[in-house]
């Protein structure tokens, strides 16, 4: 196992991390037994980052027991996410906390994140209920080691989220189809150049640039000059940036285990030859035959008078049709619904003050269009209608 070091506290952390979402069910309970198989293995091979979250149902309990049979503890950091989206006063900061330590078996944190928090006005918000001293607090005790946030949206919100609070580190969903999408590329590099360590979940996309891959794209893959699958071709290239920390991985099978601890053994920053990159190119092109609208992610289009974050909208719709329509779907909720000020497709009024900075030359009015019309579907107003509720409540 690698190592890259925390430039901001010195922490020596594994360059894979354990993603604690998809572990093994047995009906409708994890499988301990498996699951701690597969953690045990992880950290025996060095894997000293464990990711987990309140929400992620059962898998705060299931590594905290994991830990405390093992004598796993000191050995690993723990990295878990407070709701803050059922947060209404600092009451239940408080309440929320002490659960999740009591889930963990512990008593303080490595790494604690604000879960999804994809806007400035959702931080002002928790600032205004008093999070900003509440945190001071915890770290002052040593409950919280290090405060962070998993992001889900456009590079603007990001780069203005960095820069709302004195962030310990970040976590973002980047891999080689998400360059310029999500915080992207200018994004990773923003925290970086600021000195917050980056997290990268979704590295795969939750396996569908493993299994969902067309077969021309594989193809590309299978013949180029280096034998390798195509996740580790997808690692490879995230490991590939030294503003990288750790890759979070949801591994949930023995070989997952031992396959992405071997890459991660071997892997470095700014390995891969010009020959190298462009079989992503051509592994890109492949899935792009499947793209509906040709926005490559620069904003020049933004900021949008109305709010819409346009590259985010077109990435989501886009991937409805690369990867899947319930992909696309959670993607477009996530990232421009989720939230207190929403970021949807439907907010355009048609001003075009965005076709004219466009260098694609897209006829973006009438794409928005589109977008609204396969993404703000019945299903999708009756989970707004929900999620306006909650926020409201």
């Amino acid at each position: 196992m690698q190592y890259r070091v925390n430039q901001k506290n010195g922490d020596q952390l594994s360059i894979l991390g354990y993603g604690c979402l998809r572990y093994t069910k047995k009906g409708t309970a994890i499988d301990q037994e498996k699951a701690e198989k597969e953690m045990a293995l992880a950290v025996e091979k060095g894997v000293n980052y464990f990711d987990t979250a309140y929400t992620y149902g059962g898998s705060e309990v299931c590594l905290g027991k994991f830990l405390a049979k093992y004598g796993y503890r000191d050995r690993v950091k723990i990295a878990t996410k407070l709701p803050h989206y059922y947060i209404k006063k600092i009451d239940d900061m408080e309440r929320y906390f002490a659960e999740e330590l009591e889930r963990l078996q512990t008593d303080y944190i490595d790494y604690y994140l604000m879960h999804m928090l994809n806007d400035p006005a959702t931080w002002q918000r928790l600032t205004g209920l008093g999070i900003q001293e509440w945190i001071r607090e915890k770290k002052e005790s040593g409950a919280i080691k290090n405060i962070g946030f998993s992001f889900h949206g456009g590079t603007a919100k990001f780069k203005e989220l960095i820069d709302a609070y004195d962030w310990d580190f970040c976590q973002i969903q980047y891999n080689y189809m998400d360059e310029y999408t999500q915080a992207g590329i200018d994004g990773l590099n923003y925290a970086h150049e600021k000195g917050i360590p980056v997290i990268i979940m979704e590295p795969l996309r939750g396996g569908r640039l493993v299994n969902q891959l067309p077969e021309a794209a594989k193809k590309e893959f299978a013949a180029a000059d280096k034998e390798r699958t195509p996740a580790e071709w997808g690692l490879r290239w995230i490991w590939n940036h030294e503003q990288v920390n750790v890759i979070l991985s949801g591994m949930n099978d023995v070989a997952q285990v031992e396959e992405n601890c071997r890459i991660a053994s071997k892997a470095q920053a700014n390995e891969m030859t010009e020959a190298d990159l462009q079989v992503f190119e051509r592994v890109k092109a492949e899935i792009n035959k499947s793209v509906k609208v040709g926005c490559t992610g620069c904003g020049y289009c933004m900021p949008c008078p109305q709010g819409v974050d346009i590259p985010t909208c077109f990435q989501a719709y886009n991937r409805s049709y690369t990867d899947s329509w319930f992909g696309g779907m959670m993607a477009y909720f996530m990232c421009t619904t989720l939230r207190q000020d929403k970021t949807i497709a439907s907010k355009c009024v048609g001003c075009g003050k965005c076709e004219k900075h466009c260098p694609q030359q897209i006829h973006i009015r009438e794409e928005l269009k589109n977008v609204k019309r396969r993404m703000e579907n019945p299903a999708y107003k009756v989970a707004k209608a929900v999620a306006d509720k909650f926020y409201k409540y």
